[in-house]
């Protein structure tokens, strides 16, 4: 087999860590694989076409994102469709798909996984005709990511205080959801479409869910007195959300969701816009992604 080509795709800003080391530790530990690796860093201009301009023209094996939830949507929604694929060395303060995907969150194990080379390829949503690679909600967790990208503070302990100052005065909206199977009504806290299972702050929202089963789940997260909070943040940080009375898990394969008054949509941590509806569909197999190869049981 000839020596590996990998792609790695760096954000210079995430994860509060000295990039040049960072290179320079994996260009050592490629040399010890006998792989061949190439960089490229992200400004936030132009840089999907420049990543793509330079695969073409050194055709490498994979494009590894090295970074947060950012750093791999953009590199993972250009491969959705794609034979190259996805490889990831966490390295942000969420790490939301990687987890679900069971990838080392530790730099030394993350690149680890990469020389075996084992690939799964995940199913992917389209959502109003924006990819997403693991996990989108209107709602309050929503209002949360707002409120965290406007402003100047991350990390969990910042993600805690904004989700403790809005809570109390939180009011629930109304809802409509239609799937190829099932409909709801009524006032929810939020509602998450969900191809994977937990967010970046490892709440599981969704713990039914399997990321290469053809389907997706809407989670509702239906509406609940205030001082059931504490129980509903138990469930949802034990994986036991789906046993409570107030949510509902959709399974299903297409979704249309009516959102009339105007809450905010995001998308894999980035906030859209507040559309009256939002559309769902799944894109089955359409993510090639180098994951740890399985463990064998007894």
């Amino acid at each position: 087999m000839p020596p590996r080509k990998l792609l790695f795709v760096i954000n210079p800003i995430s994860g509060g860590i000295d990039k040049d080391d960072l290179c320079t530790q994996i260009e050592a530990f490629c040399a010890r694989k006998g792989a061949d690796c190439h960089f490229f860093y992200t400004t936030g201009e132009d840089d999907e076409r420049q990543i793509w301009d330079l695969h073409n023209k050194i055709q490498p094996d994979a494009i590894v994102a090295v970074g947060g939830d950012g750093t791999v949507n953009l590199v993972g929604t250009m491969l959705i469709g794609k034979e190259t694929p996805l490889g990831i060395i966490p390295l942000g303060s969420g790490n939301g798909l990687s987890k679900d995907l069971n990838i080392p969150q530790e730099f030394e194990d993350a690149l680890e996984v990469l020389p075996d080379f084992h690939i799964r390829a995940i199913d992917t949503l389209e959502i109003n005709g924006r990819p997403s690679l693991h996990l989108g909600d209107l709602g309050f967790n929503a209002l949360i990511v707002k409120r965290f990208s406007e402003g100047d503070t991350r990390g969990p302990a910042a993600y805690a205080w904004h989700v403790a100052k809005e809570y109390v005065g939180y009011q629930p909206r109304e809802y409509e959801v239609w799937t190829d199977t099932e409909h709801f009504r009524g006032n929810a806290f939020m509602v998450a479409i969900a191809n994977a299972n937990a967010f970046g702050s490892n709440a599981m929202i969704n713990p039914v869910g399997i990321l290469d089963d053809g389907l997706f789940e809407i989670c509702i997260l239906e509406e609940f007195p205030k001082l059931e909070g504490i129980s509903i943040l138990y469930q949802l940080f034990n994986g036991e959300i789906n046993h409570s009375l107030r949510s509902r898990i959709l399974q299903c394969r297409h979704a249309t969701i009516w959102n009339p008054e105007g809450e905010f949509l995001q998308i894999d941590g980035e906030i859209i816009d507040s559309p009256e509806k939002v559309e769902v569909i799944i894109k089955p197999g359409s993510l090639r992604i180098i994951l740890p190869v399985p463990s064998s049981s007894g």
